[in-house]
This record gives C-alpha cells, sequence and structure tokens, in this order.
C-alpha cells in the first residue's frame, strides 16, 4: 500500500502543471461547477493521499495534527461568527459568503496534510528531484517552446506576444506586455514563485549529476524565468544562480562533501553569462524603466486638474452635500488622467461610496499612485478603519472580502487581513518553522549538513519570499502544494539522515 500511495503522490505532482493551464479559469470550465476542476482534483487528490496513508498504516494520525485540526475548528468557528458583525460600506458587503470563507479554510489546510503525507511516506531523495525535474521541465519546457514559436500566452494582459526572445534584441519593436511570456498558464505571480522554488533544485542537478539532460533543463529554466517577464523571476534567477553556486563552493571548499563537476561549473556560468546579456532587454527590465518615466513625467500632466481640484475642495469646504457630489464628479472625469486603477475606483472600492478616500489618494504622488501594492493595502486599511472593530486584528476581515476587493499582491501582509494574527500564524506559521528548523539540524548533525538539504532549504526560502514581494502564492493550490511536497521531502531527508547517523553512533559504541 505504501508503494502504491507513493505513486500516487508521484502522479499528483507531476499532474500540477497542467491542473494550472490558463483554460481551465475561463469561460464555462470555470463556472460550470460550483468551484474550478483544478481545484476539485487538488482537494480530491489529498483526500484520497491521506486516507491510503491512514488505511496503509492501520493507525489514525498522531496526537498533534488532531490538536491542530481542534485549534483550527476553534478558530474557524470564531472566525465566522467575527465575520457576521462586519460593517461596510458596499451593498453586497464585498461579495463575502460563509459558503466561501469555510471552503477556504478548509482549502488552507491541504498543504499541511501533503506535508504529513510526504514525510510519512518517506520519499527519496531521487524520488524528490525525479518529480520536480519533470514539474520544472513542464513549465519552463512550455514557456519556452510558446515564446520561440510566438503563441504564448502574455504575462501583463490578456491576448498573445507578439515577439519572442529574439525580438529583444531588435530595439523597441514591442512593449514589455507584448513579449513577457507565461506559457498558457493562468497566474502571472504565482508562476515566477514556482519558477523561482524550483530553480535551487534545478541548479543542484545541474552542479551534482551533470550531464546534457540537466544541462538542458537548467537551460530551460534559466530561459523560463527570463522570459516570464517578473522582477521575481529575473531577480529570483541571478539571486539563484548566486547563492547556488555559492553553496556548492562552500560543500567543495570547507564542508569537502561533494565533487568537483567541471561541466557543471561551466554551464551554471554559462547560464550566469546568458543572463547578464539579456537582462538589459529583458521584459522585467523594460517595465521597471518604463514605471519609473512613468511616475516622473505624470504628476507635471495633471497641473491643470491639481487647480481644479483644490479651487473646488475649497469651494465647498463648510457643504458636506456638495463637497461629497463634486468629488464623485471630480473622480469620474479626471480618475484616468491621474492614472488610478479603474478596477480599483469602480469595483474593489467603488469611490461613490466613500469619494474622500480617492480624493486623498490624487494629492499623493504618481509613485504612490502607481503602486498596485500600496493601493491594495491602502483600501483594505480603510475598510478596517470604517468596520472599527477591535477583533479585525486578531479574526481579520475575511478572505471573501479582501479577495473581492483585491487579492493583495503581498503573503503574509494578505492572510493578515483575511484572517488576522491568529489565522495567519496558524495557517502560515508552520512554512517558517520548517525552514529554520531544517536550518537547526543543518547545524546541529553533520549527516544533514548536504548541499542536497541546503538547496532544499534555499528553495523553500526564495518561494517564502517571493510570496511576500509578489503574493497570490501561500493561497494559490499549484504553488503551495508543491512547496508542501517540497517541505514534506526535506522533513523525510532529515528524518532518514539523523537515523543513519544514530545507527552508526550506536554501531561505533557496540564495537567499543
Amino acid at each position: 500500500m505504501k508503494e502504491k500511495t507513493k505513486s500516487l503522490l508521484y502522479w499528483f505532482i507531476l499532474l500540477q502543471p497542467f491542473l494550472d493551464l490558463d483554460f481551465f479559469y475561463r469561460g464555462k470550465l470555470a463556472t460550470i461547477l460550483p468551484f474550478t476542476i483544478p481545484t476539485i482534483i487538488r482537494i480530491a487528490g489529498v483526500v484520497v493521499l491521506v486516507g491510503l496513508l491512514v488505511w496503509g498504516q492501520k493507525k489514525l494520525p498522531p496526537a498533534w495534527l488532531w490538536a491542530y485540526l481542534a485549534l483550527s475548528t476553534l478558530y474557524g468557528i470564531f472566525h465566522l461568527w467575527h465575520m457576521q458583525n462586519f460593517k461596510s460600506i458596499s451593498p453586497n458587503d464585498y461579495g463575502y459568503s460563509n459558503f466561501g470563507e469555510i471552503f477556504y479554510l478548509f482549502r488552507m489546510l491541504l498543504p499541511l496534510a501533503l506535508i504529513w503525507v510526504t514525510k510519512k511516506l518517506e520519499i527519496s531523495q531521487d524520488f524528490l528531484l525525479k518529480a520536480f525535474a519533470w514539474v520544472s521541465g513542464l513549465f519552463t519546457g512550455t514557456i519556452v517552446l510558446s515564446n520561440l514559436f510566438v503563441v504564448s500566452l502574455k504575462s501583463y494582459e490578456t491576448g498573445v506576444i507578439s515577439g519572442n526572445i529574439f525580438t529583444w534584441f531588435m530595439g523597441p519593436l514591442y512593449g514589455y506586455s507584448h513579449s513577457a511570456s507565461k506559457g498558457f498558464f493562468y497566474f502571472t505571480n504565482t508562476l515566477s514563485a514556482i519558477l523561482l522554488m524550483l530553480a535551487p533544485v534545478i541548479f543542484y542537478l545541474l552542479l551534482e549529476r551533470f550531464s546534457w539532460r540537466t544541462g538542458l533543463l537548467a537551460l530551460s529554466q534559466t530561459l523560463a524565468m527570463l522570459e516570464v517577464g517578473t522582477k521575481v523571476a529575473l531577480y529570483g534567477l541571478a539571486g539563484s544562480l548566486a547563492v547556488s553556486l555559492i553553496a556548492w563552493l562552500v560543500h567543495l571548499l570547507f564542508l569537502k562533501n561533494v565533487k568537483f563537476s567541471k561541466g557543471g561549473l561551466v554551464t551554471l556560468l554559462a547560464l550566469a553569462g546568458i543572463t547578464g546579456v539579456c537582462w538589459q532587454v529583458s521584459p522585467a527590465v523594460q517595465r521597471y524603466k518604463y514605471e519609473i518615466y512613468w511616475a516622473n513625467s505624470h504628476d507635471s500632466k495633471i497641473d491643470q486638474e491639481n487647480v481644479l481640484l483644490k479651487a473646488g475642495l475649497a469651494k465647498y469646504k463648510n457643504d458636506p452635500d456638495k463637497l461629497k457630489e463634486f468629488e464623485k464628479d471630480f473622480l469620474a472625469k479626471y480618475y484616468q488622467k491621474y492614472a488610478l486603477n479603474k478596477r480599483f475606483i469602480t469595483k474593489s472600492y467603488p469611490y461613490k461610496y466613500d469619494p474622500q478616500f480617492w480624493i486623498d489618494l490624487l494629492k499623493e504622488p504618481a509613485s504612490v499612485r502607481l503602486a498596485n501594492r500600496k493601493v491594495e493595502e491602502a483600501m483594505l486599511k480603510q475598510v478596517v478603519k470604517y468596520d472599527n472593530d477591535p477583533l479585525d486584528k486578531w479574526l481579520g476581515i475575511g478572505y471573501m472580502r479582501q479577495t473581492n476587493i483585491f487579492n493583495l499582491e503581498r503573503d503574509f501582509t494578505a492572510q493578515y487581513y483575511s484572517l488576522g494574527l491568529v489565522g495567519a500564524f496558524l495557517y502560515l506559521a508552520f512554512y517558517p518553522a520548517i525552514i529554520l528548523y531544517g536550518a537547526f539540524e543543518w547545524l546541529k548533525e553533520k549527516a544533514c549538513r548536504t548541499f542536497y538539504l541546503t538547496s532544499l532549504l534555499i528553495a523553500s526560502a526564495l518561494l517564502l519570499g517571493a510570496s511576500y514581494m509578489s503574493g497570490n502564492v501561500l493561497d494559490f493550490p499549484t504553488s503551495n502544494l508543491l512547496l508542501a511536497f517540497l517541505d514534506g521531502g526535506l522533513l523525510a531527508y532529515i528524518k532518514e539522515e539523523k537515523g543513519r547517523s544514530t545507527g552508526l553512533r550506536i554501531v561505533r559504541f557496540g564495537k567499543k
């Protein structure tokens, strides 16, 4: 039974890139059932894996897992109770529903369940590396080939890209939004974070198990991270190359527990060279330059509107009703001139219900108005301010409300707003805790001080860093389940190495 469960886990992980394909989340396929098809498959997959593991063991999960479920249930009850007393300026309460909230709370338990399954199955190093090599190949191969043949979906807008990686070197033929490509996958932020997590694992394979296959896989990984066109992917690629090389050199020169690989080193340096050559013309850098130019030049273009705004505010400052009407009319007429996101001002936090909030934002420099994450968090702060309930800090305002306002692109902060401090700790704390535990064992146990464990720790830490920088990672099943598989494999490896080390110590003591 254990081997069958392992096999199912392997195919379940390999299925994740397919479940992230864009067409599952568009049109009829996205609405034909209460939940998307990939979500249903993932839930069913984790439930079956847990069921098979429990059945094969002939015993129930450990007490700590039951205690965690009890705490989660207790939190869920208080969280849902708190959600019923929320005060909102929105007539539809920002799209809140108890059913959606309960489903989210349940869904957030799936990664922990998969960590437990992966650890209990005691998956081997080869098992994890083989699975992630395939996952990387499926993600990056799709991105690279679809970019090459100019059939990839755009990373930043809808539609298909206009040029491939070679057109980057032909001058300003296309803007960054027409050349950044995400293959046929759904969400760019999530995809970038996944690629970043996979990079240290793939570079480990390159340096430790060099062959034409691992070299080709590392090349595909590098090109895909350049082509996806996000800062997380681009800077993450440079960071992964540097950190992987440094870690390998530490293990080679100081810990002396890896072998020198000329082919792996030359290939890694060549990939760094490719990254350097593509850096200035890459979509991520082009976007960054455009944002700086737009922010610097935009404020000077609204001088006339600023004069009108100042005059209107002064004219109606003693008549609240007329002031509110003036503010609404001004926002409706000029929000585009101030580069405000249309969805933010009309749907996320509609200006007609709280025009004063948006008028205050107009007074901020363009660098603030154009920074989506700052505006997203400002809207959430205003929602919390209006509710004026101290329990929001501890129990949150609800995932359904937070995501319907706008899914804040900064994990940990997003979960703080949706779940509160208690919920964010309950559902997220085990991610950094596993990294800290792994680092502790790496320092404590010589047997755990391997390049493999170093690479897994780097991969896990990079994904958490990416989740904070770009968001939409820890709430999304593709990324959080792949992270759970990695973390479970990390824990299984530590247990195996500690057991082997203890066994050797016992043998040596017996000989004495």
